[in-house]
């Protein structure tokens, strides 16, 4: 079954086109090492919550946005072998500064419950 790992990172509003170019340059990569689909989403409809949101998950600072992402794999064994093979890949490592704060980056891997294309 379809296995899928999300994230959510804050970024800069000024640095939105770098993470973008990041991304579509690491899509390649992630392709060759299993990923089936990858989403990256810029926030526009993010509500301030009473006790918790998408900005406070990630402490996000004043100028920043919220991106929420993405990328399905075949299965939890083909996502658990695509990480360490990613992981390992030289061409996986940053070439600048990256354009988030991955100390506020949280993310994890899920079961699908229901999928509506199933």
């Amino acid at each position: 079954m379809t296995y899928v790992d999300g994230f959510v990172v804050p970024v800069p509003h000024d640095k939105k086109e770098a993470y973008r170019a990041m991304a579509a340059k690491a899509l390649p990569l992630f392709k060759e090492h299993g990923v089936l689909q990858l989403v990256e989403c810029w926030g526009d409809d993010i509500k301030h919550g009473e006790t918790t949101d998408f900005y406070r998950a990630v402490r996000a600072e004043e100028g920043e946005n919220v991106v929420f992402s993405w990328m399905t794999w075949e299965s939890k064994e083909a996502r658990d072998a695509g990480w360490e093979k990613m992981m390992a890949d030289e061409r996986m490592q940053p070439d600048g500064e990256m354009p988030f704060d991955g100390k506020r980056m949280f993310f994890g891997g899920f079961s699908i419950l229901l999928d509506s294309d199933a």
